[in-house]
C-alpha cells in the first residue's frame, strides 16, 4: 500500500500565492486561514463589512479538491432551517423529525458564516457540536459531516455565556481592517479585474499525509517551556485560555512545521500565539510584545540585568582605586593627630593633607588583584557567550524566514531588530567590562603579597 506524499513546500507556496492574488493587505489572513483549515480548525475574522472577509472564505474552499461551499449571513431573526436545511416532509409523515441537509451546512466542506454571533442560542448550540465534533444531530440520529473548516465573521464578540463558548471554538481570531492609505491605490487598480483560476487544490490523501506528518513532529523542551511561561503570564492577567485550546494550539504548530518539512517545532513557530490566545487586537498586541521580549532572549542575561552587573564592577573598581590607608573614625571622618590638626588650620596645611592622602593610597596584593581579574573575566566570557547565542538566533531566524510558508514578515523584522539591539547593547557592555578590568589591573600593588582574596563583587546575575 502506497503512503500518500504530503504536498511540497513549493506547491503550497504556489497555492498561497494564487489565493492571495488581488486581496490587498490580506496575506496574513489568507495564509493563516489555510493553515488553520489544514489543522482542521476554524477561523474568526473580526472587522467591519466590506473588508474581503467573504471573498477570503470563497477562495479558501478552492484550495481543497472536491470541497463543497456554504455561505450564510445571519441576523437575529435567522432560523435553524437557514443553516441546517428544511424539515423533511416525508420523514414527518413517518413520525420522524429530520432535516434535508443537502446543500446546507451539515454537508459543506468549507463554510462562511457572516455575523455569526447574531444567531440565537438554538443555532449556536447546534453549531457547537458541528464545529467541534463534525456531527449534526438530525432527528434521532447523529449525522457525520465532511466539514474541513468554518470561517466566521463578526463586527464584535458579545459577552454572554453561550457566545463565549462558541467564540472558543474558533482557534484563530484575526482582526481585519480597511486597506491602508499606502495600499488604497492598489485596491482601486483591481476594479474590473477577474480572479484567476486557482490551481493545485489539495486532495484528501494529501491532507491526511499532512496530518500524519504533524503527529510525528516533536515539541522541544524550549518551546514547551515558553508555552508554559505564556500560560502563566496570561493567567496572571486574568486571561482565560482553556486546556482544550492549548492542545489545539500545539497541534496547529505541528501542522505548520510539518508543511515546511520539519520534524521538530522551532522557537519561531510561536509567532502564531497572539492570534490563538488573545481575544482582541489589543490583547494580541500585548502577547506579541511579550514574545518579542523573550524569543531568542535569555531573561537572566538580558542587557538591563547585565548592565546592573557591569555597573557593580565599575563601582567596585572606582572604590578600590580611590581607597586609602588613612585612619577614619566611626562617622567616616578622617582622624587627625594634633600635628595634622595644626597643619590643616591653614591653606598650605590643607594642601599638604591632600598630598599625604595621595601618597597614602591603598595598595593591593597580587592575590586580591588576580581574584578581581578572574571575576571580571568570567563576566566577560558570559557576555561573549551570550552575544554568540544572539548571533546564532538571528541566523536561525533568517533561515526560518527564508523557508517559512506562514511567517508574518513584519513580526520577523521586529524580532530581528530586538535581537540586533541586544547585540549592540552587549558590545557596549563588553567595552565597559574591558575598561573595568583595566582599572582593576592598574591598582597600586603591595611589595609583598599578603595572600588575601577579596569577597566576590555582589550582583544579581543568575548562573545558568
Amino acid at each position: 500500500m502506497n503512503t500518500p506524499l504530503r504536498p511540497t513546500r513549493k506547491r503550497l507556496a504556489a497555492l498561497l500565492a494564487a489565493l492571495e492574488h488581488g486581496l490587498v493587505e490580506r496575506s496574513r489572513q489568507v495564509r493563516l486561514a489555510l493553515l488553520v483549515a489544514l489543522a482542521g480548525e476554524h477561523t474568526l475574522l473580526i472587522g467591519p463589512p466590506g473588508t474581503a472577509k467573504s471573498e477570503l472564505a470563497r477562495r479558501l474552499h478552492l484550495a481543497f479538491e472536491g470541497a463543497s461551499y456554504f455561505e450564510r449571513l445571519l441576523t437575529r431573526f435567522s432560523v435553524p432551517e437557514e443553516l441546517f436545511g428544511p424539515l423533511s416532509i416525508s420523514a414527518l409523515e413517518q413520525d420522524r423529525y429530520e432535516r434535508q441537509t443537502a446543500g446546507y451546512l451539515p454537508q459543506a466542506s468549507i463554510a462562511f458564516i457572516d455575523e455569526v454571533f447574531k444567531a440565537n442560542s438554538a443555532i449556536l448550540n447546534a453549531l457547537l457540536t458541528l464545529l467541534n465534533e463534525r456531527k449534526f444531530d438530525n432527528g434521532a440520529g447523529r449525522q457525520a459531516c465532511p466539514l474541513i473548516s468554518v470561517i466566521g465573521a463578526t463586527n464584535a464578540v458579545p459577552a454572554d455565556e453561550v457566545a463565549e463558548a462558541f467564540f472558543d471554538r474558533f482557534l484563530m481570531r484575526l482582526p481585519v481592517g480597511q486597506v491602508s492609505a499606502a495600499g488604497f491605490g492598489e485596491l482601486l487598480a483591481l476594479a474590473g479585474q477577474c480572479v484567476p483560476p486557482i490551481a493545485g487544490a489539495l486532495a484528501q490523501p494529501e491532507r491526511d499525509a499532512i496530518t500524519a506528518a504533524a503527529a510525528a513532529v516533536r515539541v522541544s523542551a524550549e518551546v514547551a517551556q515558553l508555552l508554559a511561561e505564556l500560560r502563566a503570564h496570561l493567567a496572571g492577567g486574568d486571561i482565560y485560555v482553556s486546556d482544550r485550546r492549548w492542545v489545539k494550539i500545539a497541534a496547529l504548530l505541528t501542522v505548520a512545521a510539518a508543511t515546511e518539512g520539519r520534524s521538530e517545532l522551532s522557537l519561531w513557530d510561536l509567532w502564531l500565539l497572539p492570534w490563538c490566545t488573545a481575544h482582541d487586537a489589543a490583547g494580541q498586541a500585548a502577547v506579541q510584545d511579550w514574545l518579542l521580549a523573550r524569543l531568542g532572549v535569555c531573561e537572566a542575561l538580558s542587557p538591563p540585568r547585565l548592565t546592573r552587573v557591569v555597573e557593580a564592577y565599575e563601582a567596585q573598581a572606582a572604590l578600590e582605586q580611590e581607597a586609602d590607608d588613612l585612619d577614619y573614625d566611626a562617622s567616616g571622618r578622617l582622624k587627625f593627630s594634633a600635628e595634622l590638626d595644626q597643619r590643616a588650620s591653614d591653606a598650605k596645611g590643607a594642601a599638604q593633607v591632600a598630598r599625604m592622602r595621595y601618597t597614602r593610597r591603598r595598595r593591593y596584593g597580587e592575590t586580591h588583584i588576580g581574584a578581581r581579574l578572574r571575576q571580571i573575566d568570567e563576566l566577560t566570557a558570559r557576555i561573549a557567550g551570550y552575544a554568540k547565542e544572539l548571533r546564532a538566533h538571528r541566523a536561525g531566524l533568517a533561515a526560518y524566514a527564508a523557508q517559512s510558508l506562514w511567517l508574518d514578515r513584519d513580526f520577523a523584522a521586529r524580532v530581528d531588530a530586538n535581537l540586533q539591539a541586544s547585540e549592540a547593547a552587549l558590545a557596549a557592555l563588553s567595552l565597559r567590562t574591558a575598561q573595568a578590568r583595566a582599572a582593576f589591573a592598574a591598582l597600586p600593588r603591595l611589595p609583598v603579597d599578603p595572600g588575601t582574596a577579596p569577597e566576590p563583587v555582589a550582583h544579581e546575575l543568575i548562573e545558568q
